[in-house]
C-alpha cells in the first residue's frame, strides 16, 4: 500500500492560556528557609499528589478526633522495630489514635522493649542451631497472660497490658501495649497460631491463645461498627490486619451498624494486594476516601503524626 505522510497544516490548534492544566505554580513547594517551624516546612511542601494525600490524612485524623469518631490504628511489628512507638503513645495521648489492632509479633516486640529496652533478635544466626525464638522471658510471661486472661474472658491485648502494668518493666513508658492499658484505649492482638516465637515456648497453651484472639477479633468487630466517619490506618502489614480488617467490616455490617463513609489509610514501603483491596479500595467503595502513601515507616509516620498534631 501506498501510505501517505499526513499533512500536519490541517491540525487545529488553540491557546495554552484557554487549557485546563494540573500543575501550577501556586501548588509548588516553597523554597527551604533555614529555621522554619515544623508547620512552616509542611506548608511549605508541593500540594501535588501524594503530599496532599498525606494532607488529607492529617485533616481526616484530625477532624474524626473533633467529631469524637474512632480512629483506629492497625501496627504491623515492624512500626515497634523502626523506633515509632513514642510517637504512638503520644498519639493515644493526644486523642489521634482511639483503638489499636496488632498481628501476634507485635505485643511481643512490644513486651520485650518493655523488659529491657531491646527486641529483634538476629534471625539468620540463631536459626543455625535451633536457639531462634527461644527466650524465657518473652514466652513465659506473655503464654502465662495469655492463659489467666482466657480464663477470666479477657483478649491478649488487655491480658498483656494489665501484667506489664503490675510487674517491675523498666523500659514500660515505652511501651505501647502498657501505654493503652494505662490510657483505656483498647488494643486487640490478631494471631496466626504457629507464626509468633511464644507459639514454641513450653507454656503455650493453644487453646488459652485462640480464646484469646477469638475475644480480641469480636471486640475489634465491635470498634469497627463505630468507625462511621471515623479513620482506620493499616500500617506495615501485608496479610493478618488487612484480612481481620474486612472480615470485621463485614460483620459490623451484617448486624446493621452503619459503617459507609470513613478515611482508610494504607501505608508501607511497598503497596501489597490485601491492603490495597481491603483496606483502601473495596472498604471505601460505599463513601468516604482511601489513600495509599508509599515509603518507610520510619520516615513517613513521624511526618502524618507531625502534621496531625499541628492541624490540632
Amino acid at each position: 500500500m501506498n501510505i501517505e505522510p499526513i499533512d500536519l497544516k490541517r491540525v487545529k490548534t488553540s491557546s495554552i492560556k484557554t487549557r485546563k492544566n494540573k500543575v501550577k505554580i501556586a501548588d509548588f513547594s516553597q523554597p527551604y528557609k533555614k529555621g522554619w517551624t515544623v508547620r512552616q516546612f509542611l506548608d511549605g511542601l508541593p500540594r501535588i499528589l501524594k503530599t496532599e494525600e498525606l494532607r488529607a490524612s492529617a485533616e481526616a485524623i484530625v477532624a474524626a478526633k473533633k467529631g469524637k469518631k474512632q480512629i483506629v490504628l492497625a501496627m504491623g511489628d515492624s512500626v515497634i522495630k523502626v523506633g515509632l512507638s513514642p510517637l504512638v503513645i503520644q498519639l493515644m495521648e493526644s486523642g489521634l489514635i482511639t483503638a489499636i489492632a496488632m498481628q501476634g509479633a507485635g505485643v511481643i516486640h512490644d513486651t520485650e522493649i518493655a523488659l529491657i529496652g531491646e527486641t529483634s533478635e538476629d534471625v539468620a544466626v540463631t536459626i543455625k542451631d535451633g536457639s531462634f525464638g527461644m527466650a524465657e522471658e518473652t514466652g513465659s510471661l506473655l503464654n502465662d497472660a495469655i492463659k489467666s486472661g482466657a480464663d477470666k474472658g479477657v483478649g491478649i491485648g488487655e491480658a498483656a497490658g494489665q501484667v506489664l502494668s503490675t510487674i517491675d518493666a523498666p523500659f514500660k513508658d515505652m511501651s505501647v501495649t502498657y501505654n493503652a492499658y494505662r490510657l483505656g484505649v483498647p488494643l486487640t492482638v490478631h494471631v496466626a497460631y504457629g507464626t509468633d516465637i511464644i507459639h514454641m515456648h513450653p507454656r503455650a497453651d493453644g487453646a488459652a491463645i485462640g480464646k484469646g484472639t477469638e475475644i480480641d477479633f469480636r471486640k475489634f468487630v465491635t470498634i469497627i461498627s463505630m468507625l462511621e466517619n471515623g479513620v482506620v490506618l493499616n500500617i506495615g502489614s501485608a496479610v493478618i490486619l488487612p484480612e481481620v480488617f474486612l472480615k470485621a467490616l463485614s460483620v459490623a455490617r451484617n448486624i446493621g451498624c452503619d459503617v459507609k463513609n470513613f478515611t482508610a489509610i494504607n501505608m508501607d514501603m511497598i503497596q501489597h494486594y490485601r491492603p490495597l483491596k481491603n483496606v483502601v479500595e473495596r472498604p471505601t467503595k460505599t463513601g468516604g476516601q482511601g489513600f495509599a502513601i508509599t515509603g518507610h515507616h520510619e520516615i513517613m509516620f513521624p511526618i502524618l503524626a507531625a502534621w496531625a498534631l499541628e492541624l490540632l
